[in-house]
């Protein structure tokens, strides 16, 4: 195989170039600004700022507003996450099977996929509204009458609910490749090795799957905590009131609404440091279980 080789060192850099004006400019930049503004007192019209040093972040931790946004978002990204995740392994798995209309049954597991979050919040608004809502309808047979918008726990629910169903054909897509990438004699020795369908997949598919899982872990925690932030948006129809929300959503509502710059910094600041470590957590501790060979 032929080598290709640069005349100068300047070329690489060059073809970079654009890549790494992008990273700066749009993610370096901002990041740099949000760390800045969170030690100031800012006025929202830009005509001053007036240094306070970790009072944001003080402020920030010791609200009781800020706990609690903090605890459903920690509850929101779990469920999201593994709810979508295990709906979605096993509806891959089901598909695997499948031999006739397999492509149909795949195609109408994977369009949701397509769907933008703020149009899948719209789908959610349209599916638990209370006057025409199939599902107010369906939890009314239960004696639950669903009151979205009002209270806090339906709003919780309808808005989880709405991610999950936004999020499986992700994962489905991902686990349904990962399941058919898997040796058929590897399949065929589990088979025969063992009878029991249901330890088959424990001990052999699903450590063959496990590269697949901690990418998708990774993803889905990610999206759980940021990309839903239009279907909350949309959910919450620009007025949260006392109905929950995310930390991201939390930062929209003080910098935006509240005219708060200097304390929606600290959050995101505060965001970034969690982000941070759950991700040397999750390197360091779940990746050193998966097995990519």
């Amino acid at each position: 195989m032929k080598k290709v080789q640069f005349n100068t060192r300047s070329v690489p850099y060059l073809l970079l170039l654009p890549q790494l004006s992008i990273v700066a400019i749009f993610f370096l930049w901002p990041a740099a600004e949000a760390v800045r503004s969170s030690f100031y007192l800012e006025d929202p019209f830009g005509f001053g700022a007036t240094f306070v040093g970790f009072d944001n972040f003080i402020d920030t931790v010791t609200s009781s507003d800020y706990a609690r946004v903090a605890r459903f978002t920690t509850v929101f990204t779990l469920l999201v996450t593994f709810l979508s995740l295990g709906i979605a392994l096993l509806l891959a798995v089901k598909a695997d099977k499948v031999l006739r209309g397999a492509s149909s049954y795949k195609t109408l597991l994977m369009w949701v996929y397509a769907v933008a979050p703020p149009v899948a919040g719209l789908i959610g608004v349209m599916m638990f509204d209370q006057h025409v809502g199939p599902m107010v309808d369906f939890f009314a047979l239960f004696g639950w009458e669903m009151q979205i918008g009002v209270n806090y726990f339906d709003t919780g629910f309808a808005m989880t609910a709405t991610a999950i169903w936004k999020q499986i054909p992700v994962n489905f897509i991902f686990f349904l490749s990962g399941l058919q990438g898997i040796s058929k004699s590897v399949q065929e020795a589990a088979s025969i090795d063992c009878r029991s369908g249901f330890r088959r997949f424990w001990t052999v598919t699903f450590p063959l799957l496990a590269p697949t899982g901690f990418f998708l872990l990774i993803i889905n925690i990610t999206y759980a905590m940021f990309d839903t932030f239009g279907i909350i948006d949309v959910v919450l129809k620009g007025e949260p009131g006392n109905n929950p929300v995310t930390l991201v959503y939390k930062v929209f509502l003080d910098g935006f609404r509240g005219n708060d710059l200097g304390g929606s910094s600290a959050q995101s600041v505060i965001l970034m440091i969690l982000v941070f470590v759950l991700t040397v957590i999750q390197f360091r501790l779940i990746e050193r279980r998966v097995h990519y060979t």
